[in-house]
């Protein structure tokens, strides 16, 4: 079953780290552990399109799905990810319907959209072009993250742009945002106007968290949550080894 229709119902959500370290060792050894899916992060890891594309086939080994998080509303690097053989693209900073409608654009194929069909590892470099067109069609993820107050506002816009299949809370950069605007104490507030506004549209809603723990009060709200990353469980591993603060 695909990451797409696991998230479609999903009473308790679906978990996974995001994997900054440009290593397909650590994305092994991340997939030994059993997560539902990982998010490799290119917008804040120095991942290359060689060491993303090899964290994609290093996830699949392990039949463990991959996210890619892009670096923006980007078309070429949404193509670049989805052809690597991602289930998925995570797109950050998405502040208005123009720019979902634009991320739907480059990661759907026509008529939905217009991404182009290349030869990659998707296609099993070109020998597969039509049945991978028909995977992706069926199980492409497409998800953006609401981070910004221009996004807050553009809310509704967003969740009535077709082809959008999850709306991605960043609480980081969104409570950043609130804070520079003397309203920091919103966050919470802020966090269950999107979950709130995803279940009336029947949309998904994802969240990031720290831990489980921070993760455990939004079951039941969320489909899929991003729990910590390969560098926040680095740190507490050498910490407990060397009795040190994480």
């Amino acid at each position: 079953m695909s990451l797409r229709t696991r998230l479609q119902g999903m009473k308790a959500p679906l978990t996974g780290p995001f994997l900054a370290v440009p290593s397909p060792m650590v994305t092994e050894i991340a997939c030994a552990h059993g997560p539902d899916f990982v998010c490799i992060d290119t917008e804040h890891g120095p991942v290359s399109a060689e060491a993303g594309e090899n964290m994609v086939r290093a996830a699949a080994l392990h039949g463990v799905p991959a996210l890619v998080r892009v670096p923006g509303v980007d078309p070429v690097a949404i193509g670049h990810a989805l052809d690597w053989g991602a289930a998925g693209v995570l797109v950050p900073r998405v502040n208005s319907a123009e720019q979902a409608r634009a991320v739907v654009d480059a990661a759907r194929y026509p008529p939905e959209g217009s991404r182009g069909a290349g030869p990659g590892r998707a296609s099993l470099y070109g020998k597969a072009i039509p049945e991978a067109i028909e995977a992706a069609r069926r199980d492409t993820v497409v998800a953006l993250q609401i981070e910004t107050l221009a996004a807050l506002e553009a809310l509704d816009g967003i969740l009535a742009v077709e082809g959008v299949d999850l709306l991605f809370v960043g609480p980081g950069d969104l409570g950043v945002g609130l804070t520079a605007a003397g309203r920091g104490a919103e966050l919470p507030a802020a966090i269950d106007r999107i979950l709130d506004a995803c279940a009336r549209a029947g949309r998904a809603a994802g969240l990031f968290a720290m831990t489980q723990a921070a993760l455990a009060p939004y079951t039941g709200r969320v489909a899929l949550g991003i729990v910590g990353s390969d560098t926040t469980v680095l740190h507490a591993g050498f910490a407990a080894t060397f009795q040190t603060q994480a």
